[in-house]
């Protein structure tokens, strides 16, 4: 379960820094079955912010920043509604919603083409930013599983590779930063419900980050590697089977453990 976990971990410093965040959905489900479900998600969220700032360092300023005005109203609204609700559903039940969302989305962008092609690139605006904005912010909140509805809202708008990649680094590096004093603050210490009733990220899960931390860089580095291999078109066709592949893997709940035996 450590190799399960490591993959995991390298993934996402590969996923922000080289495909946008479209095969960090892979993530989540392999470290829950690594680590169990109640500790997955704390680990994670420092382990994201840390792979956040390797690749915001080598995306700097090569983004669209107006995206964040559109999103992280609802984002915020999102993360709050979202933590409300921590523990009352499944695992699996989320992962169920998640996966149709990607499937749903993947396979409208390999039809789009032949069914709109004279489409115009989609221009961001509020009625759209805002409840993309809150699915994000709960999704996120509950599985760090907000990359189709990042995807559903800059794919659209047709960036150009690298631009894509950095605005959706700027975009996640402010919802995770948005998350983090919901999962290290719970309502004993503030009394305050607007928090969970515990805190997600503790020190025995901040000591567990710590081990995993130097495969965030080197998954950072292969990330942008593979990502500079890349063509246009192959990139954003990759975007989409990633997004289709683990979609399936959410609604089918395949057993990815047993690859790893």
């Amino acid at each position: 379960m450590l190799l399960l976990a490591g993959f995991a971990v390298m993934f996402i410093g590969v996923a922000k820094a080289g495909f946008g965040g479209g095969l960090g959905m892979l993530v989540t489900p392999l470290c829950v079955l690594a680590f169990g479900p109640k500790t997955a998600i704390g680990i994670l969220l420092p382990l994201l912010c840390a792979g956040d700032a390797f690749s915001v360092y080598h995306y700097w300023r090569r983004w669209q920043a107006g995206n964040l005005k559109y999103l992280l109203p609802g984002v915020v609204v999102g993360v709050i509604t979202g933590i409300q609700f921590i523990g009352r559903f499944s695992p699996r039940e989320l992962n169920l919603a998640i996966g149709i969302i990607a499937v749903l989305f993947a396979s409208f962008q390999f039809s789009k083409d032949r069914l709109f092609r004279n489409q115009k690139a989609f221009v961001p605006n509020y009625r759209v930013g805002w409840p993309c904005g809150i699915g994000m912010g709960i999704t996120s909140t509950f599985a760090h599983g907000a990359g189709p509805l990042g995807a559903m809202f800059l794919l659209p708008q047709r960036l150009p590779k690298e631009l894509f990649v950095g605005t959706n680094v700027l975009i996640f590096t402010c919802v995770n930063w948005i998350k983090m004093p919901f999962f290290c603050i719970d309502r004993s210490m503030v009394n305050w419900p607007v928090f969970a009733p515990q805190a997600l990220i503790t020190p025995a899960t901040l000591l567990t980050s710590a081990k995993f931390f130097p495969l965030v860089p080197l998954g950072v580095w292969l990330g942008i590697w593979l990502n500079r291999r890349f063509s246009e078109t192959g990139f954003l066709k990759t975007i989409y089977v990633i997004l289709l592949i683990t979609g399936l893997q959410l609604i089918f709940n395949f057993d990815l453990a047993a690859l790893f035996h």
